[in-house]
């Protein structure tokens, strides 16, 4: 028995011993870190592509992104540029806009976008018939790596499509149709209110419950005349910001 308690004593000793030496915490060099990028959603579910309409938006619209590092964050802002790349880059490079991105101090990801200017494409029907397609990476620099394979890069497919809503001109009741709160169509006017509005193919119900309902895109009739004023801010804005009033394709004057 004497013979146990004395080896348990030792091992108890040694336990001790070994409790009391310093532990050696590994550090991390951020000068050299590793940068993952993607599409998809903020925790991480990665997607193959995203897609972007240039006709979605008359001026500038863009695409989300996300970023997050490899290893620690850093007491400083850090910075980091994309490089787009791809078979059609040089059609579209100039409707790219040329940015740089920061990931706070302290931080490690965060969520950006890639902006495009729609008016910069080399022919407004560039993309109506067939998709295209455009890549990006990061720029390794003194801060940044690239990161994991899988999230060195993202592809954005390019559209440039867009078709009248069913619903403009005509609409059975209780729907009303478009065109009574903004008036005649045309792609342009279109491409504008859904730049400036968020709202694509959305019906106007006098059965409506809600000003609007996200479920079924479906707005109220007051709420339609409140989108209407959003327009005819926004078409004033511009129109005071241009040398040139916003026209359609048929050369009229845009008017909500």
């Amino acid at each position: 028995m004497k013979q146990i308690i004395r080896l348990t004593s030792c091992l108890l000793a040694i336990a001790a011993v070994v409790a009391c030496q310093k532990v050696e915490v590994p550090t991390y060099d951020v000068s050299r870190t590793g940068l993952n990028i993607w599409v998809g959603t903020s925790t991480g579910s990665i997607y193959d592509q995203v897609s972007y309409n240039f006709s979605y938006a008359y001026e500038e619209g863009s695409v989300t992104f996300y970023a997050r590092i490899n290893g620690m964050p850093a007491d400083y802002a850090r910075t980091f540029k994309l490089e787009p790349y791809g078979d059609m880059l040089d059609s579209v490079a100039a409707t790219i806009r040329d940015e740089e991105y920061v990931i706070p101090a302290g931080a490690v990801s965060g969520e950006y976008k890639v902006h495009f200017l729609s008016q910069m494409l080399p022919s407004p029907t560039m993309f109506a018939e067939e998709d295209g397609e455009i890549y990006f990476r990061v720029v390794p620099s003194d801060d940044f790596d690239l990161g994991a394979e899988r999230m060195q890069s993202f592809k954005v497919v390019l559209r440039n499509r867009i078709a009248k809503p069913d619903n403009w001109d005509t609409a059975n009741y209780p729907l009303v149709a478009l065109s009574k709160y903004f008036g005649s169509y045309s792609r342009i006017k279109y491409q504008f209110m859904i730049e400036h509005l968020g709202l694509i193919d959305f019906i106007i119900s006098y059965s409506a419950a809600t000003a609007y309902d996200e479920s079924t895109n479906t707005v109220s009739p007051a709420y339609a005349v409140y989108l209407q004023q959003v327009m005819q801010e926004k078409l004033a804005e511009y129109n005071d910001t241009h040398e040139t009033p916003l026209t359609d394709e048929n050369g009229d004057l845009v008017i909500f």
